[in-house]
């Protein structure tokens, strides 16, 4: 997948379970990193923030957080206990057009394989 981005600093929202690592792998004490991940987090500017969502319970904060640094992922905010549902995301979009909020579903537990292009790299 490309994602043709502006060259404004971003916010991504990314879940974390199936989405990052391996679905529940946390619970089997076997958390892992999906592929693609790292080279993902590798193309995220320094000036964007990560927010990272979970279901997972508060009583998993330190261990996820301790995995997250030792595999080199960088994030500004995790969010705990949030519902299994959906996820909504709603923004306005800019006067010039510019489109300001994405929704990207993945299969679960597969290969994190977006393709980031800022504006200016065109």
């Amino acid at each position: 997948m490309k994602l043709v981005l502006s060259t404004l600093p971003k916010v991504w929202l990314l879940d974390l379970d199936g989405t990052l690592v391996k679905h529940n792998g946390h619970k089997e004490g076997k958390e892992e990193l999906l592929p693609g991940v790292k080279g993902f987090f590798e193309n995220i500017s320094q000036e964007d923030s990560v927010i990272i969502l979970t279901s997972r319970g508060e009583e998993y904060r330190e261990q996820t957080e301790e995995f997250l640094r030792r595999n080199g992922l960088r994030y500004n905010l995790i969010i705990f206990g949030l519902p299994q549902g959906e996820r909504i995301l709603i923004n306005d979009m800019k006067p010039s057009g510019l489109i300001t909020a994405y929704a990207i579903n993945k299969n679960r537990d597969e290969a994190l394989e977006i393709n980031v292009i800022r504006l200016n790299e065109l």
